[in-house]
């Protein structure tokens, strides 16, 4: 029973904690994750890099990102959901600060390298374990409010960008260290609860009730478990990694593989390449940063443009629609040089694909069993960054040799992709318990799979 009983609870003291802990991180995850683009021009300009130089490091990062997404996320469903925030966080952290002494191409490639293995790590945790705790009901609301302060970190890091980066030819390596700031959420990663469900999974049964109790007790009276909701949210079985290939588990990671490399290669070839892109065009440096960081405002209500939809109309059709009018702006954006107009589309592109992205990481976990929830998560998450590291050198190529707007014809394509991929093939799900979703998966796979025996686990009552 132990989903029935964190299904029902409301959102209490413990969850808020959590919560506010998870929003600080992501506020300087995504705010790192986009310092290099905004760094970019200044190394151009200062170190001498070229946009081939600034593609190479980016890839390192994107192979980084692989890394810590498919081992992190197995790792994560080894040793738990809680260490593996504190270690991913510890992780991305330091070695952002470490970003500031780079000094070249090749110490860029290594450290760039590093960071994105806990950037990844750290979002994979992180995103399973808001699915696992808060109430069923409200989980997807819970990410939305998450990614919609963490997403803060990105206009922030911009806007501190726009005004450190142009004051001298070092102080480009301040941004770095502004990346490193979520060490300071260290202590309250220490007390977080682990996740029962994985507590469960474990057969730690008596860590897990204590878990749940603690979280009952701060939510006051409560209603009574109906016998059918007991008897359906039985905690999953252990599976073994190569489950993930095989079956009904095997099309839900090759569909949702596709959505997130073609989602990542859409969503980066925007917002990493716009600074270097406009400046390569004829803008200033400070004009190209300035653009850049106004249309990064568009982030955080991009995030709680999925709050009323994303718990209401479930995640397929909000995501069809999202991934459709990204391409839309992606390819106006592409087609003008009115200042007014790039700042415009720039900010409807960076509203959309935060709404498209807080709606996937909600939606990408639950499709998984919960002893592959964040193995599943991690390998289609990794999948999507693994295959980025081809991104910027097709940027790059396509600018070389087409030109600036065919630079956003090849965006916009990334995203109709991801909106046929959902369309046909994305299961629905909504205000569901997880082991109810992740079993409805199968049923609406296109292909039938054999039938197996079922099995559940015993859990805490």
């Amino acid at each position: 029973m132990t989903a029935a009983r964190l299904d029902r609870l409301p959102i209490t003291k413990a969850h808020k904690i959590a919560l506010v802990t998870l929003s600080f991180v992501f506020l300087f995850e995504f705010g790192d994750l986009n310092t290099f683009a905004y760094v970019a021009p200044a190394l151009v300009k200062h170190l001498r890099f070229s946009v081939q130089d600034v593609a190479i490091v980016t890839s390192a990062a994107f192979l980084g990102m692989a890394v810590g997404a498919i081992f992190g996320g197995r790792v994560s469903d080894l040793i738990g959901r809680k260490r593996a925030l504190l270690y991913s966080t510890l992780v991305f952290s330091v070695f952002s600060l470490i970003n500031a002494a780079g000094f070249n191409v090749p110490t860029f490639v290594a450290f760039r390298f590093l960071t994105g293995v806990g950037l990844s790590a750290m979002v994979v945790a992180a995103t399973t374990y808001i699915s696992e705790v808060m109430p069923g009901a409200k989980r997807g609301r819970m990410q939305s409010a998450v990614m919609a302060v963490g997403l803060a970190g990105i206009p922030f890091m911009s806007f501190s960008a726009r005004g450190i980066v142009p004051l001298g030819s070092e102080t480009w390596r301040l941004v770095f260290v502004l990346g490193s700031a979520a060490l300071l959420a260290v202590p309250a990663l220490l007390v977080l609860p682990e996740s029962p469900r994985w507590l469960v999974h474990k057969d730690r049964l008596q860590a897990a009730e204590d878990v749940i109790a603690r979280l009952e007790g701060l939510a006051g009276p409560l209603a009574p478990l109906r016998e059918t909701a007991a008897a359906s949210t039985a905690v999953q079985p252990s599976l073994g990694y190569r489950n993930l290939f095989h079956g009904r588990t095997g099309r839900t990671t090759l569909f949702l593989a596709v959505v997130w490399i073609f989602q990542t290669l859409g969503f980066y070839g925007f917002v990493a390449w716009v600074p270097t892109l406009l400046a390569q065009h004829g803008f200033s440096v400070a004009e190209s940063l300035g653009f850049s960081a106004l249309t990064t405002i568009g982030a955080v209500p991009g995030a709680l443009l999925a709050w009323p939809m994303t718990d209401r109309l479930g995640r397929k059709g909000p995501l069809v629609v999202v991934s459709l009018a990204t391409a839309a702006s992606g390819l106006a954006y592409g087609l003008t040089f009115n200042p007014v107009a790039i700042v415009v589309f720039g900010f409807c592109v960076n509203l959309l694909i935060q709404t498209f992205a807080t709606l996937l990481y909600a939606y990408s976990p639950e499709l998984f069993p919960t002893g592959l929830r964040n193995a599943g998560h991690g390998l289609v998450y990794g999948t999507g960054r693994l295959a980025n590291i081809f991104g910027p050198m097709i940027v790059a190529a396509i600018f070389a040799g087409l030109g600036y707007q065919a630079v956003f014809v090849y965006i916009a394509a990334c995203w109709l992709v991801v909106a046929v991929a959902i369309a046909v093939f994305g299961p629905r799900t909504g205000r569901q318990p997880l082991e109810t979703v992740s079993e409805e998966t199968a049923a609406a796979s296109p292909v039938k799979a054999p039938d197996t025996a079922a099995r559940t686990e015993s859990s805490p009552a």
